[in-house]
């Protein structure tokens, strides 16, 4: 199907965008710049979005949308879920933009917290969501404890990804995500043995030797 003229010129702003953040940062770029290199007019521009903050905001949504985000599927399995959902990895175009956008995006939050806090409910909240039903999973089934702090939960779980996409360290995704949940297995979850087996039977008491009584022992010393 055609593109209309206001789908495509939709599209050739957001490309021009995400094009100009990666490279000079949301402060660093202009709506008059995002409009000269798009070829679409400022007017129609201001149509679409009323100002940088909106559109930087729809930015986000463009790229988040390209894939349908972390599996959340419940195999039976809740360590293999939990670690399928952190190593989950975008297309390779959409996993570029988000590491050059990353840093932009998190600076211009610290400096404009009414964008950080629309930033963190729109993007990040699923995240934090979907890692809370993973607890809620394992305190039901015995595997965590209930008074497992789940805030503090997520930045252990999220915060080594969250480093890894941002900074861009050379280590495999899939080998962090396995490192991190087995370290967290091993700080908070329950080990089997003490979580399954049954109450131990009580130890048998040794038999303590009965004492002849005191007549009896008088009767065989007269003897």
């Amino acid at each position: 199907m055609a593109r209309t003229p206001s789908a495509s010129a939709h599209k050739k702003v957001l490309d021009a965008a995400i094009r100009l953040i990666g490279e000079r940062g949301i402060e660093g770029t202009s709506m008059d710049a995002i409009a000269q290199l798009s070829g679409v007019s400022k007017a129609t521009v201001y149509k679409h979005w009323a100002d940088k903050a909106a559109l930087c905001m729809e930015v986000l949504r463009h790229l988040h949308r390209r894939d349908e985000g972390p599996p959340e599927h419940d195999s039976g399995d809740l360590k293999a879920d939990l670690t399928a959902f952190l190593a989950y990895e975008p297309s390779a175009y959409t996993a570029s933009m988000q590491r050059r956008l990353a840093p932009h995006l998190i600076a211009y939050s610290a400096k404009n917290l009414e964008f950080g806090r629309a930033w963190r409910a729109r993007i990040t909240e699923r995240v934090r969501t979907v890692l809370c039903k993973f607890f809620q999973r394992g305190i039901e089934q015995g595997i965590f404890p209930a008074a497992l702090d789940q805030e503090l939960s997520v930045a252990v779980l999220w915060g080594p990804m969250m480093y890894r996409h941002i900074f861009g360290p050379p280590v495999d995704r899939r080998w962090l995500a396995e490192g991190v949940v087995e370290s967290f297995w091993k700080a908070y979850a329950r080990t089997g043995p003490k979580r399954d087996a049954p109450d131990s039977p009580p130890k048998p008491q040794a038999r303590k030797k009965r004492k002849a009584p005191v007549s009896q022992g008088f009767r065989k010393i007269q003897e």
